[in-house]
């Protein structure tokens, strides 16, 4: 169907002029000059060969063809604002982004402001669990409530695990490695820690994140990796995820096997150390993990963006 109508900005001259009743305050809102909008005005009523305002000495009167246009004018006005704003929303959308609890913490959380900074138009939302986490290197199988495609809000997940997610898009963000840290005030108390085999006076804090079966525990593959496999490897408090074991090592309880690069900020503020030099690498990953279905939705696509750059700088 074709529209014969007078030009938009027209029609916008007519409704901020009818509405303030004022050639010069809807000139300001415009931003142009009296003369343009008065101009405007006049194109309009000859268009429509009606009078739209009574000119009065020191005011504006809408006529009775302007008062029963300007509601329509408006609810169309409306209409189309809510058009843009629908499609605007669409195409920045909202985001809800799942990750393990200490990746969240300790390594994502203080690099999203450089996200929200660029795409100030995605509404993010950040959501964590331990579900983000793969358990005894099993293929992980997705909840809908997790990722499901058929929402409009676009959902990814990091996780950490084998990589194995069947039917979704995936991106190893890095590979992490385990390394010994604990509280300077260790290093000098009553059982100091200087070298490895000193670790047989002190506490083994043990992060059960991932209950490998197939797999030592991470304890015990790092003491052979050190030479010391007589040390008992199976002592010490045992914590279902890393963040309480990385609280327990921060109150100086004892010595934890960390992921390093979610200690980086702990360790360069100094409020934990590592003593040695030997890292463990890890048998897992980090993951990003995407529907296909959602994929290529913009607010998707610039996290995958964002988050892979942010790694590569690690």
């Amino acid at each position: 169907m074709a529209y014969r109508l007078p030009p938009l900005a027209v029609l916008r001259a007519f409704e901020a002029a009818a509405r303030h009743l004022s050639f010069k305050k809807a000139a300001e809102e415009l931003h142009v000059t009296p003369a343009a909008v008065s101009q405007q005005i006049k194109g309009l009523e000859s268009y429509l060969g009606v009078p739209l305002f009574r000119r009065l000495t020191r005011a504006l009167e809408l006529t009775d063809q302007a008062l029963a246009m300007l509601p329509k004018v408006r609810e169309g006005f409306d209409c189309l604002a809510a058009a843009v704003d629908t499609t605007r929303r669409q195409q920045s959308g909202s985001l809800t982004v799942t990750a393990p609890p200490s990746f969240a913490t300790q390594w994502l959380i203080s690099r999203l402001p450089r996200f929200t900074s660029v795409h100030p138009e995605v509404e993010l939302r950040l959501s964590s669990g331990p579900d983000s986490v793969d358990r005894r290197g099993e293929t992980a199988l997705f909840d809908e409530a997790l990722i499901d495609p058929r929402q409009d809000a676009s959902v990814v997940a990091i996780r950490y695990g084998t990589g194995s997610y069947p039917g979704y898009s995936v991106d190893r963000i890095f590979a992490p490695e385990y390394v010994a840290v604990c509280s300077p005030a260790l290093l000098s108390g009553a059982a100091p820690l200087r070298v490895p085999a000193d670790l047989c006076n002190q506490v083994l804090i043990h992060d059960e994140t991932i209950g490998d079966e197939t797999r030592q525990a991470l304890w015990s593959e790092w003491l052979q990796a050190a030479g010391l496999p007589d040390i008992d490897a199976d002592r010490g408090p045992r914590f279902s995820n890393s963040v309480l074991a990385l609280e327990a090592a921060l109150a100086g309880q004892g010595v934890a096997l960390v992921l390093k690069l979610l200690v980086a900020a702990d360790v360069a503020a100094g409020r934990l150390v590592i003593p040695f030099d030997l890292a463990l690498p890890s048998p897992y990953a980090y993951f990003l993990v995407t529907a296909e279905a959602v994929a290529r939705r913009e607010p998707v696509a610039a996290f995958r963006r964002w988050l892979l750059a942010e790694a590569a700088l690690v």
